[in-house]
């Protein structure tokens, strides 16, 4: 029996799973569940990386206490960064990707970088949160930590770092700064060279089930644990979500969080001009497959309306779905992608105000305004799927949703609903998942095939909903 300890940070709360293989059974026993709540500190919006390696010490403690593990997993969500100097300290707590330093950034790369060169090098939605636009803002405005830097490290590889001491940049999430290339998914020296970075701030490149090293010394004595190693898994969550998908070759999939990521798996980046025109994105996955997706809003607006809506009383998922079901027709659609909800801070008022500007009015109560929240993901939802159709040729007859965002009835036969697609949901927590496969794969414990899809099938929840 093979155990594996895996890390999923999301953007607003993480999780520590214990796994276990045993023949044909695979065993999942959360840990350690926590929040991820971001710091402002002089204007900026931070991570609270400290905190957050904190309850990565905590999980690895409880996972000791439960009989241990065999390697150590990590993925979080993409883009942000961490500066290391050249005495292997970090310089600051790398900034949250919802910080409005980079609002104006993409026009300032775009006159050296134009757009549509960028976009047939990268093959990457242009959001400007992109660690490209981060890392020029940290250039041009902040030389004084750019030049203090010696390397760049994303979030789950700098978490790996303080576990081992090794620098290195898995490669499904080196895939979503914007400076790599989309074909050899290598650091895109024509980027870095245009943009002025130093070429030594990019640690080299591994595979996912690569390892990054052994837990250092000085941790397995903390923890009382001969050293096991640390796995790159796909650190990027999508892709460890989308590896998790119960289906084989290049199914319709909806990772469901924060975030929605909505697409398919292709051999090759897809990089016309159509593609550039839908701003699809090309990043990468297990196995260097090539994840052809659109970012999406995602369930970050319900969030933060309950969050809003919890400062005057409690209000748990569950009630602010039944109150969406008793509101029969929703008079307001909202664009889920719009700036205007990007930020935090009161959503429903966000939310209010924008259908006042575009209906001159708008709903009102909790029902009301999460009805129009889920109603309008749903319809972008099905708009990203006609402009996927349009972009690859083909059609699809069934939508496999991963993530937290399936244990949501009401919202999976909304998406069936709407979309016109049978929706197959689970695993609910695809990512975590998908973050163990890797680490049995990488122990040599499973392979690749199509036995992994049938043992997801197997051990895990999958519901299905008809259109």
């Amino acid at each position: 029996m093979k155990r594996v300890l895996a890390f999923d940070y999301g953007a607003s709360s993480g999780r520590a799973i214990l796994f276990s293989l045993n023949g044909d059974k695979i065993h999942a026993k959360e840990l350690h569940r926590f929040d991820n709540v971001p710091v402002k500190k002089g204007g900026t919006l931070y991570w609270d990386f400290p905190a957050l390696m904190n309850e990565l010490f905590m999980g690895i403690e409880k996972a000791v206490a439960d009989g241990g593990f065999d390697s150590i997993g990590i993925d979080t969500w993409g883009v942000d960064f961490g500066l290391i100097d050249k005495n292997g300290d970090l310089l600051e707590n790398p900034v949250h990707y919802r910080d409005s330093r980079t609002d104006t950034m993409p026009d300032e790369v775009f006159s050296i970088l134009p757009k549509n060169k960028l976009y047939s090098l990268t093959g990457i939605q242009m959001m400007s949160f992109n660690t490209v636009f981060q890392l020029y803002y940290v250039k041009k405005y902040k030389s004084d930590l750019y030049n203090r830097a010696d390397k760049l490290l994303l979030i789950p590889d700098l978490m790996a770092y303080f576990l081992t001491g090794k620098m290195y940049a898995e490669r499904t999430i080196a895939s979503t700064t914007q400076l790599t290339d989309a074909v050899t998914k290598n650091w895109s020296d024509e980027i870095i060279d245009a943009l002025g970075f130093r070429r030594s701030l990019f640690p080299e490149i591994i595979d996912s089930g690569s390892e990054y090293g052994m837990l250092k010394p000085e941790l397995c004595r903390k923890f009382g644990i001969d050293p096991v190693p640390v796995i790159a898994v796909c650190c990027h969550d999508t892709a460890s979500a989308i590896f998790s998908v119960p289906a084989e070759g290049t199914p319709l999939y909806l990772s469901c969080g924060t975030w929605s990521l909505l697409g398919t798996l292709s051999d090759k980046p897809i990089l016309s001009e159509d593609s550039l025109k839908a701003n699809f994105t090309n990043e990468t996955g297990y196995g260097g497959v090539t994840r052809y997706l659109k970012n999406i809003m995602g369930l970050w607006i319900i969030n933060e309306c309950r969050r809003e809506w919890k400062k005057s009383r409690d209000v748990s998922f569950n009630e602010i779905v039944e109150e969406a079901k008793k509101i029969d027709n929703n008079k307001f659609v909202i664009d889920v992608d719009d700036d205007a909800f990007l930020k935090p801070d009161d959503m429903p008022q966000r939310i209010i105000s924008y259908c006042i500007k575009k209906y001159e009015d708008a709903p009102r109560t909790m029902g009301e305004i999460a009805r129009c929240v889920y109603e309008s993901l749903c319809l972008r939802y099905r708009e990203v799927i006609a402009a996927l159709s349009s972009v690859t040729g083909k059609k699809y007859d069934t939508l496999y949703v991963v993530g937290g965002g399936c244990k949501a009835e009401y919202l999976c036969e909304m998406i069936a609903s709407v979309c016109k697609l049978k929706v197959s949901a689970g695993p609910v927590e695809a990512t975590a998942v998908g973050n163990a496969l890797v680490q049995f794969i990488a122990l040599k414990a499973l392979d690749n095939d199509k036995r992994l899809k049938k043992l997801i099938k197997q051990n895990f929840d999958i519901k299905e909903y008809k259109a």
